[in-house]
C-alpha cells in the first residue's frame, strides 16, 4: 500500500494546469488595454499606416460605358445595313465627309481635339486617384495590418468641436478638418485668450490623437475675444 500523500502543501509538485502558465509573462496592469496600440498616447507611428480607400467611380464608369455602348451599337447596326445592301446612314456619310474635307487647323477640329483631350485627362485622373477625399484613413492595428478604417471629416470635426467646447472660457467653436490641417475658430467669453488658446491646443491635440488618423493633420487655433 502506498501512503496517502495528503493535501498538497507548499513543497508539492505543480499540477499540469499550473505548468501551462507562462512564467515569463507578467500580467498587464489593471485598467490598461493590451489588445492593440494605445490610441491615446499620440504616437503617430504606432501600427501600420493605411491609405485612403478607393472610390468605386460608379457614375463615371456608367457614363463612359453608356457612351461606348451607344456608339458601338449605332456603328454595328449601320455596318450590318451596308452589308445587307442598304446605303450607309446619313450621319456616317456626313462624318466621313467632314473628316475628309476639313483641315487639321480648322476650329471645329481643334475644338473636338481639345474636348477629347480634356475627357481623356479627366478619365486618367479618375483612374489614378483614389477619390473619397471626404474620408480620413485611420491607423491599422499592429496585430491586424489588413484592417482598414476611415473617419468622415464632418464626424471628426464634431468630435473636435465637442472637445473644444469643454474648455473653460470658450463660448463658440467652429472646426474645419482638412487633409493636412485642422483649423479651429473659437470665441472666448472670459479668461485670458492666450490661456484659452493654450488649453485649446492641448485639448485638440489629445482629441486628434484619439482619432488614430494615419496622417494626423496639424492644428491651427484662432481665438477671438467676445464681450457682452
Amino acid at each position: 500500500m502506498t501512503p496517502d500523500p495528503g493535501p498538497p502543501g507548499r513543497d508539492s509538485a505543480p499540477s499540469a494546469s499550473d505548468a501551462t502558465v507562462p512564467l515569463e509573462k507578467e500580467p498587464a496592469p489593471p485598467g490598461r488595454d493590451v489588445s492593440g496600440p494605445d490610441l491615446r498616447s499620440g504616437a503617430r507611428d504606432a501600427g501600420h499606416r493605411s491609405h485612403r480607400p478607393w472610390s468605386a467611380r460608379r457614375i463615371p464608369a456608367a457614363l463612359v460605358a453608356s457612351v461606348i455602348l451607344v456608339a458601338a451599337i449605332a456603328a454595328l447596326v449601320d455596318v450590318i445595313a451596308v452589308r445587307a445592301g442598304r446605303p450607309a446612314a446619313a450621319w456616317r456619310r456626313h462624318l466621313a465627309d467632314e473628316l475628309a474635307t476639313r483641315s487639321v487647323d480648322d476650329v471645329w477640329m481643334l475644338t473636338g481635339a481639345a474636348v477629347a483631350a480634356a475627357v481623356g485627362i479627366w478619365l486618367l485622373v479618375l483612374a489614378l486617384s483614389p477619390g473619397l477625399r471626404h474620408w480620413l484613413p485611420q491607423r491599422s492595428p499592429a496585430d491586424c495590418p489588413r484592417l482598414r478604417a476611415s473617419l468622415d471629416r464632418d464626424g471628426a470635426a464634431g468630435l473636435l468641436r465637442d472637445a473644444a467646447m469643454r474648455v473653460p472660457g470658450v463660448g463658440a467653436a467652429r472646426i474645419r478638418v482638412g487633409r493636412h490641417r485642422i483649423t479651429a475658430h473659437t470665441d472666448v467669453r472670459f479668461r485670458d485668450p492666450r490661456q484659452v488658446k493654450d488649453d485649446l491646443k492641448a485639448v485638440l491635440d489629445e482629441e486628434r490623437d484619439r482619432l488614430a488618423l494615419a496622417r494626423p493633420p496639424r492644428i491651427v487655433v484662432r481665438v477671438r475675444q467676445r464681450t457682452g
